[in-house]
């Protein structure tokens, strides 16, 4: 978008002068960049002729930038982008797996599995399940070659080096940055703009969005994204610590467990937060519901930051008007989830020290 804006230098329609940043002219109120949004638009309905919904929105998600807030054209762009990021979001909670050029022609190969029986299409099935998988594998590298990202990375896991060890300080980074891609992950899938992961030594790391999400689901989707993400991170580590006795591996597990639960409070742009902008007043009681008896099982003192938390959202703010379900049944999972681990991989390192 920068490059464009900065091309220009007179309106087409009268020739007066522009400023770097404007999008209409001041004088004959036409659009700056109008014919770069006709070819946007056509490339947008191309991809959607092609039923590739998750290319038409971040199309459509780049014409935005390039439309002023307020006008008719902009409502109208916003009115698409929300259809098709509903469109992309309703596989579920692994999301789209892009068709290639092979999956999007005509292909006579269901057909021969389906004649194989059942097996033969789970094998179908799995085959886009690997491509997913795969697809997740070099995102996570994909962030590793951003310098700002690595340097950052560097830097924060010599002040936990100098902490804690070398060996905890490299699973606690690794998990953070887990989590932050779990974000990159759910904003490329809604065609959404952001910087690389920043670490910030002592405070974890951030992900700056540059384009911002048509709505509380969309945003419930990408807050939350980054504790799923975590949640597998620290159910892995904890697998291996569980195979292989190591008591360091079941540390890293725990801080990243009571990280990930302590970035659900719901305040502020915390993941937590996001999540509850998007339900209902009543799923916010059910949320709190949860939380309790988290807390009444496991002991977990950040809990009961969590219950008041959602306690004065559910009490001070407005919920949504129509609550996602989605976005409450997530938090409510993850809630359970991060904190029976944590109690969990707390009480075999305490077992495996006894022993």
């Amino acid at each position: 978008m920068a490059e464009a804006l900065a091309v220009v230098a007179r309106c087409e329609g009268c020739g007066s002068e522009l400023g770097p940043r404007l999008l209409t002219c001041p004088s004959c109120h036409r659009l700056v960049h109008a014919k770069e949004l006709q070819r946007l638009a056509s490339e947008a309905e191309a991809a959607t002729a092609r039923q590739e919904p998750a290319v038409a929105l971040e199309t459509w998600r780049r014409a935005l930038d390039l439309l002023p807030q307020g006008s008719s054209q902009y409502a109208q762009v916003t009115t698409r982008v929300a259809a098709l990021s509903r469109q992309v979001d309703a596989p579920g909670l692994l999301g789209a797996v892009p068709a290639g050029p092979a999956a999007r022609g005509k292909s006579n190969m269901p057909k021969v599995l389906a004649a194989l029986g059942t097996l033969g299409l789970l094998l179908w099935k799995f085959k886009f399940v690997l491509v997913f998988l795969l697809g997740k594998g070099k995102l996570l590298l994909l962030g590793l070659t951003k310098a700002s990202t690595l340097f950052s990375m560097l830097l924060a896991l010599s002040v936990y080096w100098a902490a804690w060890g070398w060996a905890f300080a490299l699973g606690l980074i690794a998990c953070i940055y887990v989590h932050e891609m779990g974000h990159v992950a759910a904003l490329r899938r809604f065609g959404m703009q952001a910087s690389a992961p920043m670490f910030i030594p002592g405070l974890g790391a951030f992900v700056r969005l540059k384009q911002a999400p048509v709505d509380a689901r969309e945003d419930a989707r990408v807050g939350l994204a980054g504790p799923i993400w975590g949640l597998g991170a620290a159910a892995v580590l904890f697998g291996a610590a569980l195979l292989t006795g190591w008591k360091s591996l079941g540390a890293i597990a725990h801080a990243a467990a009571w990280l990930n639960l302590f970035n659900l409070l719901p305040l502020w742009q915390l993941d937590g937060g996001r999540g509850f902008r998007a339900m209902s007043r009543k799923q916010r009681w059910l949320a709190m519901a949860v939380i309790g008896a988290a807390w009444f099982l496991t002991a977990e003192g950040l809990l009961l930051l969590l219950l008041l938390g959602a306690g004065f959202q559910a009490v001070a703010t407005p919920g949504a008007e129509k609550g996602d379900t989605r976005a409450a049944v997530e938090y409510g999972l993850l809630v359970a989830t991060l904190s029976a681990l944590g109690w969990t991989a707390q009480r075999w390192m305490g077992t495996a020290l006894a022993v």
